[in-house]
C-alpha cells in the first residue's frame, strides 16, 4: 500500500527513534494512507518552520508487518484507544511493547475531548460519547527499525503548497 509522511525534509531512510516519545503511539516513524492528512501536516510544519513543505511517499507491506510483528490495531475512537493515547501522552511506555501501531489520530477534531478527559474535566462516558461522533483519520506508527527497514520502501518525494 502507498503511505505518506508529511514534513519539511526528504526522508529516504526513516529512523524510528528520531521523534518525540509522548506522541499518540509513542516514539516511532509516523505515516498515513490519507494523502491529504499528510499534506496538511506538512503545510503546518512548514508554516511553523518558515520553510517548504515536503510529502514523502512509501510502499508499506502492511500485511507482512502484521503477520511478523507485534502489532496494535485500533479500529475506532473507543475506550482502548482513549486509554492508550492518554497513557502515551503522559509518558507511560505503552507503545514499547509493539513493532507497529495503527489507528485514529488525536487531531484537532478530537484532541479537546482527550485533553478534557486527561485533566479530569470530562468523565470517560462523556468523552467516549463525543469521540464516537467522529470517524478516525488513520495513522501508522512504525516502532521497530528492523521491521521498518524491511517493509517500508521509499518511493519518492514532492514539494507541496
Amino acid at each position: 500500500m502507498i503511505v505518506y509522511h508529511g514534513g519539511t525534509e526528504i526522508v529516504e531512510h526513516p529512523d524510528c527513534k528520531c521523534g518525540r516519545r509522548n506522541l499518540d503511539f509513542g516514539q516511532g516513524f509516523y505515516v498515513t494512507d490519507i494523502r491529504k492528512q499528510a499534506e496538511d501536516w506538512a503545510k503546518l510544519m512548514a508554516d511553523r518552520r518558515k520553510t517548504a513543505s515536503v510529502l514523502n511517499r512509501y510502499r508499506l507491506n502492511r500485511e507482512a508487518i502484521i503477520a511478523e510483528g507485534h502489532c496494535k490495531l485500533f479500529k475506532a475512537y473507543d475506550e482502548d484507544w482513549l486509554e492508550f493515547i492518554v497513557a502515551s501522552r503522559q509518558g507511560q511506555p505503552v507503545a514499547d511493547a509493539y513493532d507497529y501501531i495503527e489507528g485514529g489520530v488525536a487531531n484537532d477534531r478530537v484532541v479537546d475531548t482527550v485533553n478534557l478527559y486527561m485533566t479530569g474535566l470530562m468523565d470517560k462516558a462523556t468523552a467516549l460519547r463525543r469521540l464516537s461522533e467522529h470517524q478516525p483519520n488513520n495513522q501508522m506508527c512504525l516502532l521497530n527499525q528492523e521491521i521498518t527497514d524491511k517493509y517500508l520502501t521509499f518511493d519518492g518525494t514532492e514539494k507541496i503548497r
